[in-house]
C-alpha cells in the first residue's frame, strides 16, 4: 500500500547493492538477522528481565532451563528464552559473567554504565573527541557532559597512539570513578594491561571500554578482550565489526543477581547495577525482535568461520592502508592495526574530507569526513575522512579490490584537486558498480 517507502527501501537496496561500503561503523547483516528483526516480536513488551540461572550451558541446556523472569506483562514464554539465548552466547563470545542485551544503542549502552556506577559530578576520564574519542565520552554536546565531569586524555601524534604517560598522570591527578578506553577513529590496540595497572591504583575505580568498533574483532580472536586484562565492564554496539543488528550491549565481570533487589554499590556487583540502570534506570521496554536479531548474530560469530572473517577484515584494512600510502596518502598513525583508516586528505591533496567524501559518494565509494588530531578546520569541513574494511569483507572483496579501491580513490582525489577532469567520475562510477555486483549483498545470496 505504501508505495513511496517501499520505492525508497528498494532504491536504498540498489543503492547498497552497486556501490562499497567504507564506512567502518557500517556493515551488512545475514538474510537470517533482517528475518529476525521483521518478525512478529515486533508486537511484544517485555519491560522487565529473564531468569539469569542456567546460562552457562550451550544452547539446548540454556533453553532446558526454567524461563519465569521478571516481567511486568504477561505471555514472555518466548521472549524470556530468545532473550537468555542472547545473554548466554554473548556471555561465551565475550567472556564475560554477564551481558545486559537490552540497550538500543551504543550511547543508551554508556549512558547506563554512567548512571550505575556514577553520581552528578564525578569525574570520568576518556579520550579526546578530537583525538579520535566518541560523543559519549564527555563531549560537552552530550547529556552526560552537564551530569558528570568529563576529563580528557589524547593521542600522540607521532605515533597516533594513545598518550599512556599523560592518561596515568591525569588519573593520578583526578582519581576518576571511570577510567574509560573507548574511540570512534583510533587505528591503534589499547594497552589494556598497563591501563587496568593504573585504575586499580585508585579506589573505586571502574574501569570501563567502549569497543563498538572492535568488538568483531574482540570476538574473532584477532584482538585483545579488555575484559580479559581486569577490566570490568565493556559495553559495544552489536552492529559494526560484530555484524548484527543496530543496537548497544553491556558485559561485566562480577556476581550476577537479581535486578529487582537493589545491591551494595560496590564493583563486585556491577552487572546488577548495570540491570537496574538500564531498566528502569534509563529505558523502558526492550526491543525483542532486536534482541532476536542480536541473539542471531552471536550465534553466526560464535562459529568458526567468523574467525576467519574478523582475521580477513584487518588483513583487508593493512593492504588498503598500505596501497593508499603507496599512491600519496598520508595516514594518521601511518598505517593501522585494526579495520579503520584515517586519513589527512589536507596534506595529501590539499582538499578537505567532506568534499573528498563528496566526490566518493558521486563514484559509489560510501566513506565520511572526520576530524583528525589537533585539527584546525571545522567540523563539518575537516581535514580527513574514515574508512575501514568490514562491510566490504562481508561481501568477499580481498586484497587485490582494496588496491583497485586505493587506485579509484586516488584518482577521485585529483578529480577534487583539479589535476583530473570531473568527467571521470563517471568512467569510475560505471567501475565501481561493475565490481560491486561480482560481491552480493548477504541477503542477496
Amino acid at each position: 500500500m505504501d508505495k513511496k517507502v517501499f520505492e525508497l527501501i528498494a532504491a536504498e537496496k540498489q543503492r547498497q547493492s552497486e556501490g562499497l561500503e567504507l564506512i567502518p561503523s557500517e556493515n551488512y547483516v545475514s538474510r537470517e538477522v533482517l528475518e529476525a528483526m521483521g518478525s512478529e516480536l515486533t508486537n511484544k513488551y517485555s519491560e522487565g528481565y529473564p531468569n539469569f540461572e542456567g546460562l552457562d550451558g550451550d544452547d539446548d541446556e540454556v533453553l532446558a532451563t526454567t524461563t519465569a523472569g521478571h516481567r511486568y506483562y504477561g505471555g514472555q514464554d518466548n521472549t524470556n528464552q530468545i532473550e537468555r539465548l542472547a545473554i548466554a552466547r554473548a556471555r561465551r563470545l565475550f567472556h564475560a559473567d554477564h551481558a545486559n542485551v537490552q540497550p538500543h544503542s551504543g550511547a543508551q549502552a554508556n549512558n547506563a554504565v554512567y548512571n550505575a556506577w556514577l553520581e552528578p559530578g564525578d569525574t570520568v576520564l576518556g579520550m579526546n573527541l578530537g583525538h579520535g574519542g566518541h560523543l559519549t565520552h564527555g563531549s560537552p554536546v552530550t547529556q552526560s557532559a552537564k551530569i558528570y565531569n568529563f576529563i580528557a586524555y589524547g593521542t600522540n601524534t607521532e605515533t597516533g597512539d594513545i598518550d599512556y604517560d599523560e592518561l596515568e598522570r591525569l588519573a593520578r591527578e583526578h582519581q576518576p570513578k571511570i577510567i574509560l578506553v573507548g574511540y570512534s577513529a583510533f587505528m591503534k590496540v589499547p594497552d589494556f594491561e598497563r591501563v587496568a595497572k593504573v585504575g586499580k591504583e585508585i579506589p573505586g575505580c571502574l574501569l570501563m571500554a567502549d569497543m563498538a568498533h572492535v568488538a568483531g574483532l574482540i570476538a574473532g580472536g584477532v584482538h585483545p578482550n579488555p575484559l580479559d586484562y581486569g577490566f570490568h565492564v565493556m559495553t559495544t554496539t552489536t552492529h559494526k565489526t560484530l555484524r548484527g543488528p543496530r543496537g548497544g550491549l553491556i558485559l561485566s565481570k562480577g556476581i550476577v543477581g537479581n535486578p529487582l533487589r537493589r545491591p551494595e554499590h560496590t564493583l563486585e556487583n556491577i552487572p546488577t547495577l548495570i540491570d537496574r540502570s538500564v531498566f528502569p534506570g534509563t529505558q523502558g521496554g526492550p526491543l525483542e525482535h532486536v534482541i532476536a536479531a542480536k541473539a542471531v548474530s552471536f550465534y553466526e560469530a560464535l562459529q568458526p568461520e567468523f574467525h576467519d572473517y574478523a582475521a580477513k577484515i584487518v588483513e583487508n584494512a593493512k593492504a588498503l592502508a598500505a596501497a593508499l600510502k603507496e599512491r600519496g596518502f598520508k595516514l594518521i598513525g601511518d598505517g593501522t592495526e585494526n579495520h579503520l583508516i584515517l586519513v589527512n586528505v589536507v596534506d595529501s591533496y590539499g582538499i578537505d574530507g567532506k568534499k573528498f567524501e563528496r566526490a566518493l559518494d558521486k563514484i559509489g565509494l560510501t566513506l565520511n569526513a572526520n576530524s583528525i588530531p589537533n585539527d584546525t578546520r571545522k567540523p563539518f569541513e575537516p581535514s580527513g575522512v574514515r574508512l575501514g574494511t568490514p562491510a566490504i569483507t562481508t561481501r568477499g572483496l580481498g586484497v587485490d579490490e582494496m588496491v583497485q579501491i586505493a587506485e579509484w580513490m586516488k584518482k577521485a582525489a585529483e578529480v577534487c584537486a583539479g589535476e583530473r577532469d570531473e568527467s571521470e567520475l563517471a568512467t569510475m562510477r560505471e567501475e565501481v558498480r561493475e565490481l560491486a555486483l561480482r560481491f552480493p549483498l548477504p541477503s542477496e545470496k
